[in-house]
């Protein structure tokens, strides 16, 4: 299975109108989005584009915070995690192109505490396929997707964006 751009385009737009309606809901209007390296900053980005452009925008590289970093080594295009807002007290929209089993979420939100304590974070993602290994949950999803083990998502961007099923090889 593959999504071309106009697939992502809609999931994309019914995902700014979903996370419009949990905002005005939970009663925010100042927030700040924050991308995981790389997938999670494209799907932040586009989603910024359909809010407001003017919406704080910043980027996490987790590599660090990883809890098999000590498995699988560094990756060789470690990018600083940029923030140019203050976390403390910020209402933050996490964003990352696919759910799979939490780790990468539980390491992200482990390096936002560590700028601050966020007011609160909404999870946003393209993509859940469900191998959970840690109990996390998106509020706003594009797409929940029941795949077996050895399949994943993978998204191309960063524009315009697509995605395929790809067969991943037993280590």
């Amino acid at each position: 299975m593959n999504w071309t751009s106009s697939d992502i385009d809609q999931r994309l737009d019914a995902m700014a109108a979903a996370l419009r309606q949990q905002l005005e809901q939970r009663g925010i209007q100042n927030f700040a989005m924050v991308g995981i390296h790389s997938g999670g900053v494209w799907v932040a980005e586009a989603l910024r584009q359909r809010l407001n452009d003017e919406i704080p925008l910043g980027s996490l590289d987790i590599s660090f915070y990883r809890d098999d970093f000590t498995h699988r080594g560094l990756h060789p295009n470690v990018k600083p995690s940029q923030l140019p807002f203050e976390v403390e007290g910020t209402h933050i929209v996490l964003v990352d192109d696919v759910l799979m089993t939490g780790r990468t979420i539980r390491a992200a939100m482990n390096e936002l505490f560590d700028f601050g304590r966020p007011a609160s974070i909404i999870l946003t993602t393209l993509f859940d396929i469900g191998h959970r290994q840690l109990p996390m949950c998106a509020d706003i999803c594009g797409q929940t997707l029941a795949l077996p083990p050895h399949q994943r998502v993978e998204l191309r961007g960063p524009a315009p964006l697509a995605a395929d099923i790809i067969e991943m090889t037993p280590a």
